[in-house]
């Protein structure tokens, strides 16, 4: 059975049972069903499905593993956490997670007006909300306002200019003030797509000399009082633990010195996100290289050591993972549009009463061809393939006989690697890396793994069905736009393969996971192929209820936002029609009625089941 690396990215959530994936939680339901259920309501296209457990399971497991750590070493300093905005700021994630937090007095992060506005409104019971990133004075002032709903806020600086703003807001509203943090430039460098986030040429942060200047400007604005916190970011999904360490020292020793220079309320080291996750499939290609535990127990024990050799107070710690947090909770379900070369059938050839010899050499081989021989009729059949592709650009064979020769080479593929699915040989798949299966997906990668097309970050992908038996097709994955960047090409070094589906008399699902950070925010609606239909899924112990069922905008809505006027898209194409002589009276009204439903629906594709 292939469980499709499942033990490695699963992280216990999911399991394979009786040939499904199903949710490691409560009553257990595969995905296949809770998916036939939404698509029995007519809903077609791809789905988002989030699980909220999943997002609980993540908070609950950050703070029992920073509690436990500091019990075990004995650390006096608090623990924080806020989860960054700019992952991910659809409601149906936000308010799941506040709720799931709530106990924990987990916050919110915010990097632009409009992500503190969520914050600001969203935020319960004291918990914490940090301002990251570039600041006007509206939005400093949108903080002040937030410290005077009585709400636990700091304005982190990214620039003296920022500081200077924040005592002008002071002198026109000096009763209440938020806290103030300074986000540090550090020389420590992160790891892997992220890494520009550190550094000295990183984008935010004070240098040692700006940091020691805007302490001197808080002195002598009577404010140093409000300074609590440092900030450093070295970079999303840190995969060598060792990167972090490094730039905790120096964040260690930076937090020390200021307590020294007279910043005497600066209680907090925010070491903002990079917490990594498992994404890989296989397990030579796995990116996370340590645990949560410990990366807890490395994080206190560091700056425990710090603080001790320094002789200074123990910092309480803040984090800001949002891509720990998030990822598991959403899975993107699409369906099988079309196997592509899968219609290669016998009843496509269309043999000659005399055929070229290669072609008759080929279908000999498809006739005979069986275990013993089965590697070396493939190895004859491409050779084959490529002569007489080479004679048909010579013009010695024509165009039926190149149909001939790539329905039969496409047989003996099919068949070879049927009778050869038990034998685990490397050119098998270094042959299978040449004569993909090219299943197109109805879904568009640009709306719903812009990361893959963007940084070529792998994603897991399988089928929801079929566990039980063994998938023999290397797949190749084509989205619906009209775009060629938009396939997963099959990698040898990390392969996929699916099943071989009679689309005519099946549905075949597959599903992408750990998409729940920064995908659905940084999706762009290439094509028009707007965010898909979503639902959370609350699993109990006797089954499942699926809530907040939001169907994919209509294409009059994506027109509207796109600011047509949608009334005179209407009107021109009624017109259109009345006018046109091509059309007969009788169905002149049938087919406006049809273009009136077109365009309440979504323009995703529809599949016959």
């Amino acid at each position: 059975m292939n469980n499709y690396g499942v033990d490695i990215w699963g992280d216990n959530n999911f399991l394979i049972e009786e040939s499904f994936v199903k949710l490691n939680y409560k009553s257990k339901p595969s995905l296949y069903q809770i998916v036939k259920e939404i698509r029995d309501q007519g809903k077609r296209g791809p789905l988002l499905l989030r699980f909220p457990h999943l997002i609980k399971k993540q908070i609950d497991n950050i703070y029992q593993n920073f509690e436990r750590a500091s019990t075990e070493l004995h650390y006096k300093g608090k623990f924080q956490a806020v989860f960054p905005l700019k992952v991910n700021q659809f409601p149906s994630l936000v308010n799941a997670l506040v709720e799931a937090g709530e106990q924990y007095h987990y916050g919110l992060e915010a990097g632009s007006k409009a992500e503190l506005l969520i914050a600001m409104s969203h935020t319960k019971n004291s918990a914490p909300i940090t301002v990251n990133g570039f600041k006007d004075k509206e939005m400093i002032e949108l903080g002040f306002i937030s410290a005077q709903m009585g709400q636990d806020i700091t304005i982190t600086i990214e620039g003296i200019n920022e500081l200077e703003t924040i005592l002008e807001v002071v002198q026109e509203q000096p009763d209440v003030i938020p806290a103030i943090g300074l986000r540090i430039k550090l020389h420590s460098l992160g790891v892997g797509l992220w890494a520009k986030s550190g550094g000295i040429n990183s984008k935010f942060g004070l240098t040692s000399t700006e940091l020691i200047k805007a302490i001197e400007l808080l002195k002598s604005s009577n404010l140093l009082h409000k300074f609590t916190m440092i900030h450093f970011h070295i970079g999303s999904q840190i995969t060598d633990i060792g990167f972090l360490k490094k730039a905790i020292r120096e964040a260690g020793n930076i937090y020390a010195d200021l307590v020294k220079l007279g910043a005497f309320n600066l209680g907090t080291i925010n070491l903002g996100g990079g917490l990594a996750i498992e994404y890989a499939q296989h397990k030579n290609n796995c990116e996370a290289k340590y645990s949560l535990r410990e990366y807890a127990n490395d994080i206190i024990f560091m700056l425990s050591t710090i603080v001790k050799s320094k002789k200074v107070q123990e910092p309480n710690i803040m984090i800001e993972s949002g891509r720990y947090v998030s990822a598991s909770h959403a899975v993107l379900v699409a369906p099988v549009f079309e196997l592509v070369s899968e219609g290669y059938i016998e009843n496509d050839l269309n043999l000659k009463e005399i055929n070229p010899p290669l072609i008759t050499e080929l279908h000999e081989l498809y006739q005979y061809i069986n275990t013993n021989n089965a590697l070396e009729y493939l190895h004859d059949a491409l050779d084959h393939l490529n002569s007489l592709l080479t004679l048909f650009d010579l013009g010695y064979v024509d165009l039926q006989d190149r149909s001939n020769s790539e329905v039969l080479t496409h047989l003996i593929i099919k068949k070879s690697i049927y009778l050869l699915q038990d034998k685990n040989l490397e050119e098998l798949l270094h042959i299978q890396d040449m004569i993909q299966e090219k299943y197109l997906i109805n879904f568009s990668m640009f709306q719903s793994m812009p990361d893959f097309w963007g940084l070529n970050q792998h994603f897991p992908v399988m089928p929801l069905a079929k566990l039980d038996q063994k998938p023999t097709r290397s797949a190749s994955l084509w989205d619906i736009t009209c775009d060629s960047d938009g396939e997963i090409g099959f990698n040898a070094k990390n392969p996929l393969f699916l099943h071989s589906i009679d689309l005519s008399k099946e549905e075949y699902f597959l599903g992408f996971f750990l998409i729940g950070a920064y995908q659905e925010v940084l999706g762009m609606d290439h094509n028009l192929f707007v965010h898909p239909t979503e639902a959370t899924i609350e699993i109990n112990s006797n089954g499942y209820e699926i809530k907040n069922l939001t169907e994919s905008s209509s294409i009059i809505d994506i027109l509207d936002d796109l600011n047509y006027d949608t009334t005179q898209v209407r009107e021109t194409l009624i017109e259109n029609i009345n006018k046109s002589s091509l059309i007969s009276i009788t169905l002149k009204e049938k087919i406006i009625n049809r273009i009136a439903i077109f365009l309440e629906e979504n323009g995703y594709l529809k599949t016959v089941k």
